[in-house]
C-alpha cells in the first residue's frame, strides 16, 4: 500500500503517554517512506511499526519529529543522509528488521542526538563486536538494545575502533560466520535488560520512553 496523503490524513492522530503527538501507521502494508511532507512537521513520534518498508529514506525535513518506530519491517538500508532530514530524532526503534552488516548502519552515525536506540533482532547484532562499533560510532546513545552505555564500555569501543587501527577493525568486525542463527525473539538476558533499564531509568521520562519502545517492540511476556 502507498503512503498517500489521504492515507496520512486518515491514519490516528494522537497525545500518547510522554504526551508527544504521535501519528500511528502501524500495520498499514506500507512499503516506502513518502508524502510526510503534507503532515506539516506537526508529530513528535511517528509509529511505522509492522509494516513492509526496506529503506529508511523518503523523509522531508521534519525538525519536530524526536521518535521513530519500525519495528517489525523489511529495513536493511538506512539514507546516509538521514540526519538532514531527521536532526532531532532521540528514540529510534529498528526492533525485528534485516540489517545486517555493521557498513549498513552508516546512517546513524550523524544523528547526534540519538540516545535511544534498538536493533535488537537485526542480523547484525550477531557480528562480533556488534555493541562497541555502535557505540563508538553513536556517541550520543545512552541506551542500546535496553541496555546502558556504561563507560567502561565507552573506553573499549575507543580502543577498538578509536585509533589508526580502526579500519582494519571494522572490516575484521564485518566477518559473517555462515549458519550463525539470528536472533527471533528476545533471550532470557534480552529480557532481564530491558528490565533493568527500566529499572534504573534516572526519570519518569526515560522509564516511559522504554515502555514505549518495549511495547512497539512487541516483545512477548511484558
Amino acid at each position: 500500500m502507498r503512503l498517500t496523503p489521504d492515507l496520512i490524513e486518515e491514519a490516528c492522530q494522537f497525545v500518547n503517554p510522554l504526551k508527544e503527538r504521535e501519528l500511528d501507521l502501524r500495520a498499514k502494508k506500507i512499503q516506502v517512506i513518502e508524502n510526510l511532507a503534507c503532515t506539516s512537521d506537526q508529530f513528535d513520534c511517528i509509529d511505522f511499526s509492522d509494516n513492509e518498508i526496506k529503506r529508511l529514506d523518503g523523509f522531508p525535513l521534519l525538525s519536530r519529529l524526536s521518535m521513530l518506530l519500525l519495528n517489525n519491517n523489511k529495513v536493511c538500508r538506512i539514507s546516509e543522509d538521514l540526519y538532514a532530514s531527521l536532526p532531532n530524532i532521540q528514540t529510534l526503534v529498528l526492533t525485528g528488521n534485516n540489517l545486517e552488516e555493521l557498513s549498513d548502519l552508516a546512517g546513524l552515525e550523524k544523528l547526534t542526538k540519538l540516545k535511544y536506540l534498538s536493533l535488537m533482532r537485526n542480523p547484525v547484532t550477531t557480528k562480533a563486536k556488534y555493541r562497541f562499533y555502535v557505540i563508538h560510532h553513536c556517541p550520543s546513545v545512552t541506551v542500546l538494545d535496553y541496555k546502558r552505555v556504561r563507560l567502561q564500555e565507552r573506553n573499549t569501543a575507543k580502543k577498538m575502533f578509536g585509533g589508526k587501527q580502526a579500519k582494519k577493525q571494522a572490516e575484521k568486525a564485518k566477518t559473517f560466520v555462515p549458519g550463525e542463527p539470528v536472533k527471533k525473539g528476545p533471550t532470557p538476558q534480552d529480557k532481564e535488560a530491558i528490565r533493568a533499564a527500566i529499572a534504573k531509568a534516572s526519570s519518569l521520562d526515560e522509564i516511559r520512553r522504554l515502555e514505549m519502545m518495549l511495547s512497539s517492540g512487541s516483545i512477548p511476556g511484558f
